[in-house]
């Protein structure tokens, strides 16, 4: 079991132009790189049996009926495989995946030009859709429910309102905040599917996948200590594992053992056994020490640590909240016993509401 092996040194993010496997239309027009370690299919998706289980049903029947499937929305935290399965609708449909993220569409013109490249069975990916603003979503409503837009031509006095039809179309539309979406533009979306954090054999099976795309050897105790530290996001894992397998191979001749080596990897990575990273511990300990333990606002802290509200929102409270780390109250948020327990800290007698 050899940690040390001489290793492609591949980029996470760069395009897998050679994979055999791969629909040649099942790209992204935006230009945006396939991941090389991103399933290309349903049967290769590892996790999140309820939302697998219930796309390869809505897939066939659409499939069957020989029409694109309904609009769908994905939701959940970041780095849970919502981009991954934007690929795979594509793929499995057979159409091109149009990608681009809601906050670049700044006029209805942008999105006029998107939607004028969509081909009949096309998918259009908009990640964090709840960031698109009022106009966009008017003019997005008419071509969602009756595949057509409106627009209008010519200016002032002479201009004339003129519907333009569009090929038949699949939406998918990712967010990590759901309850910013308006109601109007929710309810277009015929699959709702929410994501959620991965269990610890789920993360063992992506990491073992990644491990052997990789080429990196890794025995199961070894894989497991990665996956314990993995947040339950493969994002995450597959991050941890490109940096340990850097760490081995510069400074794994100094342990006994590989497990040794890889617990170093992580040390060094300023992870610890819980998962928590840098910024993690920072939010807590200003909700502990500067805010008594709360309850404190988002924008409080925020404001506090100098990070973006959305960052710690989106990326920091979600996992703090899985781990019983915090508890989002009226007044705000609170550390909790467990947070204290965490950094060997005495809980307050009293933690407000």
């Amino acid at each position: 079991m050899s940690l040390k092996s001489k290793l492609p040194l591949v980029d996470m993010n760069r395009s897998d132009e050679s994979a055999s496997d791969a629909s040649p239309r099942a790209s992204s027009v935006s230009g945006a790189p396939d991941n090389f370690l991103r399933p290309k299919s349903l049967s290769e998706y590892v996790g999140q049996g309820s939302v697998v289980s219930k796309l390869s049903v809505f897939l066939s029947a659409a499939k069957k009926r020989g029409r694109p499937l309904d609009h769908v929305l994905l939701s959940g935290p970041p780095g849970l495989g919502k981009t991954t399965l934007a690929y795979i609708i594509a793929h499995e449909m057979g159409g091109r995946l149009h990608q681009v993220p809601g906050p670049s569409l700044d006029k209805s013109v942008d999105l006029l030009a998107l939607l004028s490249n969509i081909q009949e069975g096309d998918v259009l990916f908009i990640d964090e859709i709840h960031r698109l603003s009022s106009a966009i979503e008017e003019t997005l409503y008419p071509a969602m429910e009756d595949f057509q837009v409106q627009m209008m031509l010519g200016e002032g006095s002479s201009a004339q309102p003129v519907t333009l039809p569009l090929p038949r179309f699949t939406l998918v539309g990712a967010t990590t905040q759901p309850g910013r979406l308006t109601a109007p533009l929710r309810d277009r979306f015929g699959i709702p599917l929410g994501l959620d954090f991965y269990s610890i054999e789920d993360m063992r099976q992506i990491l073992s996948r990644s491990a052997k795309l990789l080429d990196v050897h890794l025995g199961t105790t070894e894989i497991d200590a990665v996956a314990r530290r993995s947040r339950g996001t493969p994002r995450i894992a597959n991050r941890l594992l490109a940096r340990v397998r850097d760490f081995v191979e510069v400074e794994g001749d100094r342990f006994k053992s590989p497990l040794k080596a890889v617990e170093a990897a992580l040390e060094f990575l300023d992870v610890d056994s819980r998962g928590l990273q840098p910024l993690d511990r920072r939010y807590l300990k200003v909700l502990m020490e500067q805010f008594r333990g709360g309850p404190a606002g988002v924008e409080a802290l925020a404001a506090t640590m100098a990070e973006d509200k959305s960052t710690l929102e989106e990326t920091v409270e979600p996992f703090l909240l899985k781990e019983g780390l915090i508890v989002r109250t009226p007044r705000g948020r609170t550390a909790t016993d467990a947070a204290y327990a965490a950094f060997g800290l005495p809980a307050p007698a009293l933690i407000g509401p």
